[in-house]
């Protein structure tokens, strides 16, 4: 073996050495020897399929499985429908992993890095709604979808004088909700809002936002241990770009 030959081995054995957890930091993040990675479905900041090529994508994918990379791990994808129910199963250690918006309420169940990016939370109207600024849908009368168990059922009470909420079972329900005009807008991250929209001709995100949601990795709490580790992959995979390249490979919009 030549010189450079050398020097080139030495160098990737060494970035190879960065990124790979001890022993410790494996068992305690996947304690069953694989990465169990909670996703919740249609969503470019989840999970999601192109429908052309079948082709998965998503954030919480794609760190998910560079996360069980690093750890030398395998990693296995569980599917919910809803983001409230990938929160409930990391919280009775049914899951390993997912990304979600950081709050203090879901700090009581789960431990989070620092974040990986912000999202505006905003909201999609149908074709031929009127409203153009988020104001005008505040209300009497007024009717605003959320996703059952989501931050924004918890979140747009406190924030609403006039307009009622009214919960969807999933995304899907929420699109068959605007596409029947059972409700007059529907409000979450603009991500998944421009991802519905795709599926509801004629429908708009509005201009403006009513919060920000910080998203971040969230683990079972109960795994201390693990976390410096933890937080240090969360600011290796932003400025390594790999958060960037699965946000633009999923298509995500809205984000900060």
């Amino acid at each position: 073996m030549n010189a450079r030959a050398l020097v080139a081995g030495l160098l990737l054995a060494a970035c190879a050495g960065m990124h790979t957890a001890p022993p410790e930091v494996r068992q305690t993040l996947a304690p069953t020897g694989k990465l169990r990675v909670g996703v919740y479905i249609d969503s470019p900041l989840s999970y999601m399929r192109d429908a052309a090529t079948g082709e998965a994508k998503g954030v919480a994918l794609e760190t998910g499985r560079e996360l069980a990379r690093r750890l030398g791990v395998a990693y296995e994808v569980k599917e919910y429908p809803r983001a409230a129910e990938v929160l409930v199963a990391v919280k009775a250690g049914e899951v390993d992993y997912t990304i979600t918006n950081a709050t203090a309420v879901r700090a009581k169940d789960m431990d989070f890095t620092a974040p990986l990016l912000l999202l505006e939370l905003g909201y999609l109207v149908p074709a031929g709604s009127s409203a153009s600024t988020p104001a005008e849908l505040d209300r009497p009368g007024g009717r605003i979808g959320v996703t059952q168990g989501s931050t924004s059922q918890s979140t747009l009470p406190r924030l609403l004088k006039s307009a009622t909420i009214v919960p969807a079972a999933s995304v899907k329900g929420a699109i068959e909700m605007l596409r029947q005009r059972s409700v007059d807008a529907f409000a979450t991250n603009k991500p998944n809002l421009f991802q519905m929209s795709d599926s509801l001709p004629g429908s708009r995100v509005l201009d403006g936002q009513w919060g920000v949601e910080h998203i971040a990795i969230a683990i079972p709490k109960g795994r201390d241990q693990a976390m410096p580790w933890l937080q240090k992959f969360a600011a290796d995979i932003k400025s390594e770009q790999l958060v960037a390249r699965a946000v633009e490979r999923a298509g995500l919009r809205g984000a900060l």
